[in-house]
């Protein structure tokens, strides 16, 4: 769904594969998926902004509403402009409860990269991890969302200083989970190349077995796997309230007020830097000589304060002069509610959008499709525990159409089957038992009837020809075939019989007498 938005534009951008992204939303339960996806489709003009994370827009299953929580994943194509550039985003949102985990395997397969949504207060969680190692599995490249910092400011109370070692150790444990999944696949590759050599060459340890564990790991370079906000994977952000950020908008703003290079605090505004306002310059070692860090002095004091004029003492005079400062324009109806969330959002969602923080870190951090690694693209073709050089030549030469995302018409469909589920013939639709006409009711009815006549005469038929047969029996010895047919059966002959031969007789008849009312 890509609304106010010429149909002509949208083909031309599903025909250009470098400005397509492919991501999903990956995060524990309730740390804020749905409404950061409510965030960024209202970015669009699909939904209010006033709505987002109330509406729920992509929980569009009734039981999702009821239960407040997204139970399957749901998709969405929204459009971004990133400076002069365009970008086709297709988005989906998976569930975060463990009972729906195939969800978000099969949201992981179809996408190239990753939001991972974490709880400012909660932290990393198990399904955090489960998420986080999903996502490693495929290959697909995650950024961070630290979400809920509100809840520090009105929940927990936390002062800027306190919030900043607390967003630092949420960042150390997500990077500890990425560097044990580093550190797994770099000892499993090294074990692997080393069968390997071993039996092309023999065992040259003579039978002793050497494990040396920290081998390997130094060769190889990981800084890019880690999130860090100077790399411009992470934004902070509260989606409830509307507004988000990353180290390089307020790089770019304090650059121009301060006559620093934006690149110099870039690098500077996340870490163990002060500013000496004296010497005029940044200096390192802010926690030795118990300075603030400048994220808090110039990032957190910000937004503790904005909370404090707004929510918390509610001073009329003070908010109008941040909203000037600001250049925000604040409706006089927000700026009357009785909530004082509403005015919040109102200038944080113009100040600092968070749908604009996200969506510029995925368009500039998350690949494209043509990105696509070759031993992704194996593994999607590979089923099972099948390798993929053992797939027949005319499917590996797919490989390189896949890595290609060429639209053009001679170029193969490929079609990618994420899910698929194994049910029974009867409950397809097309041999499901449907409800009966009044015709083939009338017709099943007259063949009923006409069984029932067919079994009647049946059995009239063979009641005559044994009644026959007895009769037969009954004529007198001396009589010719012809006269004992026509003989009528007398007194005399029934005298000939015995008492127990009547008996028999009788019982018989009552017998099929009784079998021929049932039918």
């Amino acid at each position: 769904i890509v609304l106010n938005y010429p149909m002509e534009k949208i083909i031309a951008l599903q025909r250009n594969p470098a400005n397509i992204r492919n991501l999903c939303i990956l995060a524990h339960v309730d740390h804020g998926k749905t409404t950061l996806a409510d965030c960024l489709v209202a970015s669009n003009g699909i939904i209010s902004s006033r709505l987002a994370g109330k509406l729920r827009y992509l929980d569009s299953r009734e039981d999702e509403q009821v239960r407040g929580i997204t139970m399957k994943s749901s998709a969405i194509s929204l459009h971004f402009t990133n400076g002069d550039r365009e970008y086709l985003l297709n988005l989906i949102d998976s569930p975060g409860h463990v009972d729906f985990s195939s969800e978000v395997s099969t949201a992981v397969r179809l996408c190239d990269g990753a939001i991972v949504v974490v709880d400012a207060v909660e932290g990393v969680c198990p399904q955090t991890q489960v998420v986080l190692r999903q996502a490693w599995l495929e290959n697909i490249r995650p950024v961070l969302v630290v979400n809920k910092i509100d809840r520090l400011i009105v929940e927990l109370k936390l002062t800027p200083q306190e919030a900043y070692s607390h967003l630092q150790k949420i960042l150390e444990q997500v990077n500890a989970v990425t560097g044990t999944l580093f550190t797994s696949k770099v000892l499993e590759e090294r074990a692997e190349k080393e069968e390997e050599e071993e039996k092309k060459e023999g065992d040259p340890s003579g039978g002793e077995q050497v494990y040396d564990w920290s081998a390997g790991l130094e060769e190889v370079d990981d800084s890019h796997l880690y999130f860090s906000p100077d790399q411009g994977n992470v934004v902070f952000a509260s989606a409830i309230d509307g507004w988000g950020f990353s180290i390089q908008q307020f790089a770019s703003i304090y650059s121009q007020r301060m006559g620093i290079r934006s690149e110099v605090l870039l690098k500077t505004l996340w870490g163990d830097f002060y500013l000496n306002a004296k010497a005029k310059k940044i200096m390192k070692g802010a926690q030795a000589k118990g300075k603030k860090p400048l994220f808090v002095q110039l990032v957190l004091d910000n937004i503790w304060s904005l909370y404090d004029a707004v929510v918390t003492r509610r001073d009329k005079e003070k908010v109008e002069k941040v909203v000037t400062s600001l250049g925000v324009k604040v409706m006089a109806r927000d700026s009357r509610h009785s909530d004082p969330k509403v005015l919040l959002t109102a200038i944080c969602s113009q100040w600092l959008p968070v749908s604009q923080a996200v969506l510029a870190m995925v368009c500039e951090k998350l690949p494209s499709p043509l990105d696509m690694a070759a031993e992704r693209v194996e593994k999607l073709m590979s089923v099972g525990a099948r390798r993929f050089d053992s797939l027949p030549e005319q499917t590996q030469q797919l490989k390189t159409a896949f890595l290609q995302c060429s639209s053009g018409d001679d170029a193969p469909v490929i079609i990618f089957v994420s899910k698929m589920f194994a049910v029974d013939a009867k409950t397809l639709p097309q041999n499901r038992q449907r409800p009966l006409t009044q015709e083939e009711i009338a017709q099943r009815r007259e063949v009923a009837r006409q069984r029932h006549a067919d079994r009647l005469a049946a059995e009239s038929q063979k009641e005559a020809s044994q009644s026959e047969g007895v009769a037969q029996d009954e004529q007198p010895a001396g009589l010719s075939p012809g006269e004992r047919r026509s003989a009528p059966l007398n007194h005399g002959l029934l005298a000939l019989l015995s008492v127990e031969q009547v008996s028999k007789m009788c019982v018989k008849k009552v017998a099929k007498l009784h079998q021929t009312c049932q039918n």
